[in-house]
């Protein structure tokens, strides 16, 4: 079972940016320029200016959650591992960097049944199940204009294949009655960034901002909706299946405008602080034959990371990123 309660309406759990630096960092990427020439930064594809090596690197990720509820007093963990990104970045020139990258963006799996007995005896049962991933593929480039400001575009390809089923049956009746959704996504659009750096180079201490938007979708979501009885003859094989209702729109606002700013400030090779703002416009998702509105949304985050002495080769745990030293 997905641990979100907004895994039933929606595209599922949204997995933001999986690259271990940011996740490791409280997921700030938009004011963040590494200090190291081999870390390419795509949140923000502006923050390139110190990418000086070829990358090519394969990251998973393993995640253990807890969500607990007041209704029924529900429980329930969560452990998946999963491939987080795939990615291949190398600079072009001295201002010119390139990166592409896999990742999954969201995903959905979740089943929950409830069973409900009346004063008759009646049995009312419902099952709500939903699976799929969503994935995106990228290519982001950035263009390094002088020593102090940069900036960068990113192309966004999202595709996949999502499933949600809201079942009813009862004890005196042979057939259910379901709702299901299948929705499959082609989606482009793209993200700009911009970024600004200014280094005292007396101290090493350096303030760092910037900002992105995302923005400009083409194609869209395709969802095939149908409401019908049916038995099961066999496991998940339905059989004498009645079509009540069959429906197929299509929409292009399930990724809607997207913005972000941050701020960071730090000294160089030695520690590092940021925070950002997310911003996510309100979108309407079609599921189960009706329209969700969902409202603006935003994101505080904050992060950073610290090195004691990145000089010291003899002392793993002096030349590591403390976040990041499990690695």
């Amino acid at each position: 079972m997905s641990n979100s309660p907004y895994a039933t309406y929606g595209i599922g759990d949204v997995k933001y940016d999986n690259t271990i630096e940011t996740s490791s960092m409280g997921g700030i990427s938009t004011a963040f320029i590494s200090d190291f020439s081999s870390n390419f930064n795509f949140g923000n594809p502006a923050n390139n200016s110190n990418f000086e090596l070829t990358s090519i690197k394969l990251e998973a990720t393993n995640e253990n959650n807890y969500f607990k509820t007041d209704y029924n007093n529900t429980k329930s963990t969560k452990h998946s591992t999963y491939l987080s990104n795939i990615s291949l970045a190398f600079p072009i020139s001295s201002k010119i960097k390139m990166g592409f990258l896999y990742q999954p963006y969201s995903s959905k799996s979740y089943e929950v049944l409830h069973n409900e007995t009346m004063a008759d005896g009646t049995i009312y049962g419902n099952k709500f199940k939903g699976s799929g991933t969503l994935n995106t593929a990228q290519l982001a480039v950035s263009y390094k204009i002088n020593p102090q400001f940069a900036v960068g575009a990113r192309a966004n390809y999202y595709f996949g294949n999502l499933y949600d089923l809201n079942e009813f049956s009862t004890s005196t009746a042979e057939l259910i009655n379901g709702y299901e959704t299948k929705n499959s996504i082609k989606n482009f659009n793209f993200t700009l960034g911009t970024s600004y750096q200014s280094i005292n180079t007396r101290t090493d201490r350096k303030l760092t901002i910037g900002a992105t938007a995302t923005f400009g979708n083409t194609s869209n979501m395709t969802t095939n909706y149908i409401n019908s009885t049916y038995y099961y003859s066999d496991v998940d094989v339905k059989g004498g299946e009645t079509i009540i209702d069959q429906k197929n729109t299509s929409s292009n606002n399930l990724l809607p405008l997207q913005a972000s700013v941050g701020v960071g400030y730090g000294s160089e090779n030695h520690w590092f602080l940021s925070g950002q703002i997310d911003y996510k416009k309100g979108e309407s998702i079609n599921y189960f034959g009706n329209t969700f509105d969902y409202q603006d949304s935003y994101r505080i985050s904050a992060g950073g990371w610290y090195l004691p002495n990145y000089n010291n080769f003899r002392s793993y745990f002096s030349n590591c990123l403390p976040l990041w030293c499990f690695l």
